[in-house]
């Protein structure tokens, strides 16, 4: 992409007023242009399919299917998409699961506002882009050996699993995530022999104890 071509956004957040300020923080960029905004991950691909934006910056914690399924769906649509994740999640297991289903950078919510602007030019150039801390404790996990257990599962588990924890039955998930209850009961059972644990309730303390659910 040329420095003069203007980068194509499509914003994904269930948060108005989050939308709105990011939208202004983005346009005011220059070379930016948010050309459409959702508020949940079935709208998200939808309105990446009728858009076709340069880039998608998403939230993980969606109504619906939630982020991380919505990047699976995307990128099996279209392989050469290009999503940023942009979330208040700062665990590295987030991160992991995202670059895992798809998305092509990560960056918090709580990083600089330039920030966010560089990081959509960095992934609209074609690159990989990791807010400079998390790319850190991500290098120093591998280097120490270190992963989650929770890295062993794929994004859809890894995304049940999460549902499980917050207390989610078998049908809710089913009908969030446009499952059969008999597949979603299947993935329970692969996620507990993963994680080697025996109940939803243990599901839940290893949440607890990753940070991932709050007691």
């Amino acid at each position: 992409m040329s420095e003069t071509t203007t980068i194509r956004i499509l914003m994904v957040d269930d948060h108005a007023v989050v939308r709105a300020g990011y939208r202004s923080l983005l346009t005011s960029a220059g070379d930016i242009s948010v050309i459409g905004e959702a508020s949940s991950g079935e709208s998200g691909c939808r309105l990446f399919t009728q858009l076709q934006p340069d880039i998608v910056v998403m939230d993980l914690s969606l109504p619906g299917i939630g982020g991380l399924e919505c990047i699976r769906r995307i990128v099996a649509r279209d392989p050469a998409a290009r999503i940023l994740v942009f979330s208040m999640h700062e665990d590295t297991v987030f991160v992991e699961q995202a670059l895992q289903a798809g998305a092509c950078g990560y960056i918090t919510k709580r990083a600089a506002p330039e920030e966010l602007v560089t990081a959509v030019r960095q992934v609209a150039s074609g690159r990989v882009y990791l807010e400079s801390e998390i790319a850190q404790r991500l290098a120093f996990q591998k280097a120490r050996g270190k992963a989650s257990p929770l890295s062993t599962l794929s994004p859809r588990e890894f995304e049940i699993f999460c549902l499980l924890a917050q207390g989610e039955s078998a049908s809710d998930i089913a009908g969030k995530l446009s499952l059969s209850y008999k597949t979603v009961a299947n993935y329970s059972t692969q996620i507990k022999s993963k994680l080697e644990v025996g109940s939803v309730t243990e599901l839940a303390r290893l949440a607890i104890r990753s940070g991932l659910v709050q007691a």
